[in-house]
């Protein structure tokens, strides 16, 4: 049966930043998907559509694939946003990075910021209009892996404030996430996500078993 992996990359950056993880998860005999949007122009109710069309185009009906899921910060949100209206019943597990699901503190002191809400983009703001943790509903159909980082490293020194621990620009605190198969915190920054090996050895664990190793003898 084939294995598709859809990396689903963050904001301000192109689907290419998850070309490491792509190799990697090549070599474990997935076929792999690097999936690009409109991160900052795109409202996330778009982009959301945007990945569920291109699932849809990418593997075909009807077809037994199995289907994972990887997206990184702003990406969690997309394929949490997409779970939310009918999911693919394809649709196996996802591993989520450094995403902020239930709110974002220095998302929220940007937005406050002038001219900031044009440069967070439409996605971002349409989230943090809703009501915190609106975007973390669980969902039944899919195990949906946690990955966050504790390397405080980032955004954070700038913004005040940030809770500890955190990546640099999402706090652990902010990654929980209610009916999550599996948690697990590494000493890795938010953008250091994409280049650690020691993260994709977790990603290719959850995609296999459903869980991650936490003794990390891997």
């Amino acid at each position: 049966m084939t294995e598709t992996a859809i990396l689903v990359h963050g904001l301000w950056t192109p689907a290419a930043v998850f070309a490491l993880h792509g190799r990697w998860l090549l070599r474990r005999g997935y076929r792999v998907l690097r999936f690009g949007y409109p991160s900052v122009r795109g409202t996330l109710s778009q982009n959301a559509l945007g990945l569920k069309r291109y699932i849809a185009a990418q593997v075909a009906p009807g077809s037994s694939a199995r289907i994972h899921l990887v997206g990184h910060s702003l990406g969690g949100l997309v394929i949490l946003e997409m779970l939310r209206h009918e999911p693919d019943p394809r649709l196996r597990r996802a591993v989520l990075l450094g995403t902020p699901c239930v709110d974002s503190h220095c998302a929220r002191r940007l937005a406050g910021m002038a001219g900031m809400p044009a440069l967070l983009g439409h996605s971002i703001i349409e989230w943090l209009s809703r009501v915190p943790g609106i975007a973390a509903a669980p969902c039944a159909a899919m195990e949906i892996g946690v990955l966050a980082g504790t390397r405080s490293v980032g955004l954070g020194r700038v913004v005040p404030g940030l809770p500890r621990p955190n990546d640099g620009v999402v706090a652990l605190a902010e990654t929980r996430l209610p009916g999550a198969a599996d948690c697990i915190a590494l000493p890795v920054a938010h953008s250091e996500m994409l280049a650690s090996r020691r993260c994709a050895a977790q990603i290719a664990m959850f995609l296999e078993t459903g869980r991650f190793l936490h003794d990390e003898q891997i």
